[in-house]
């Protein structure tokens, strides 16, 4: 018993080492998620303008992609932007080029006239606290965020399974104990079916 009661011990508290830089992101950002309406943002916008060089309009005026991105097109544009472009999925329509390009606490587009050869670009800086909150969310923050989530999570449930194992073997000595649980699940439940509709 002592040799499994040890074992719990060493799962628990791992798992709340891992948890606990996590458990305080999310639980932080649960505050600022909740209260988004009370917490001013000043979004920093940022718009840039470029002409597609004579020969590269030409080029394409003459073969107009339908799908994906030229790769004299796409190195034009990481070059005169500063951005990445690298597995970004590409709108054309009628001769228009329109690229998405959202990310954690921000968002930011391109368009490209052939015809013209006018090139837009505008970027939505919306701070800190957006950047965080995207985070908790999971939105557009790539695979390896989305992994670390998922990781994050079987930790949580981890720490809180082993927790409540060692409450059911120190709650002999505690009787308040198991009415904390309790109320722990007692008062979500009520106030889901009384105030959420």
């Amino acid at each position: 018993m002592h040799l499994w009661l040890g074992t719990l011990r060493q799962w628990h508290w791992i798992s709340s080492a891992l948890c606990l830089v996590g458990m305080l992101l999310f639980a932080v950002t649960g505050i600022t998620l909740n209260h988004a309406a009370q917490i001013e943002a000043r979004p920093a916008v940022t718009e840039r303008q470029a002409e597609l060089p004579e020969a590269l309009q030409s080029q394409l005026l003459a073969q107009t992609p339908e799908a994906g991105l030229p790769d004299a097109l796409r190195q034009w544009i990481e070059s005169e932007l500063d951005l990445d472009l690298a597995d970004r999925d590409t709108e054309w329509s009628d001769g228009e080029l329109y690229i998405a390009l959202p990310r954690p606490g921000g968002d930011a587009w391109l368009s490209l006239a052939l015809d013209s050869g006018e090139l837009l670009y505008e970027s939505t800086d919306r701070g800190w606290v957006s950047y965080l909150n995207d985070l908790h969310k999971g939105r557009n923050t790539g695979v390896a965020w989305s992994w670390f989530i998922d990781l994050f999570a079987v930790a949580c449930v981890i720490f809180s399974l082993t927790g409540l194992l060692l409450l059911q073997r120190h709650a002999v000595g505690r009787p308040t104990t198991w009415p904390l649980v309790g109320l722990g699940l007692v008062v979500p439940v009520l106030l889901a079916l009384l105030f959420i509709h």
